[in-house]
């Protein structure tokens, strides 16, 4: 069973930044695109940010456009979701999702994912 850890997160202040990290131990990540969801509190887990297998591809979710940058080093088998300009309303779990291998396209409908982290908590506070 694939499995994926995420780290990164924290407290951080609004207009502050984290890069998240999330990484598959003893497996590779490069035959499959890969997502971020969050999920606030009271909230549906959310799509945040995805990229396809070869990362030529990129999607975003409207309310972080512009801040937000996801990417990927497959020779480490790593994807990165780096934050900048965070908002209070960036807060929630965030949460690395992986669709079945082969599946290249960038993607943000959590039904299509089969494999996902345990979450991280990222709080946008002052």
């Amino acid at each position: 069973q694939l499995q994926l850890v995420e780290s990164g997160g924290g407290l951080v202040q609004p207009g502050g930044s984290l890069r998240l990290s999330c990484v598959a131990p003893r497996f590779s990540l490069e035959h499959r695109s890969m997502a971020w969801f969050r999920q606030a509190p009271g909230n549906e887990r959310d799509g945040v940010s995805c990229i396809s297998r070869s990362g030529n591809t990129t999607m975003y979710t409207d309310s972080v456009l512009g801040r937000f940058t996801i990417s990927r080093d497959n020779a480490r088998d790593t994807v990165y979701l780096q934050m900048n300009d965070l908002k209070p309303e960036d807060t929630g779990v965030y949460y690395c999702a992986a669709p079945m291998q082969w599946y290249y396209y960038c993607d943000l409908t959590a039904s299509r994912m089969k494999h996902w982290g345990k979450g991280i908590l990222v709080t946008v506070s002052s």
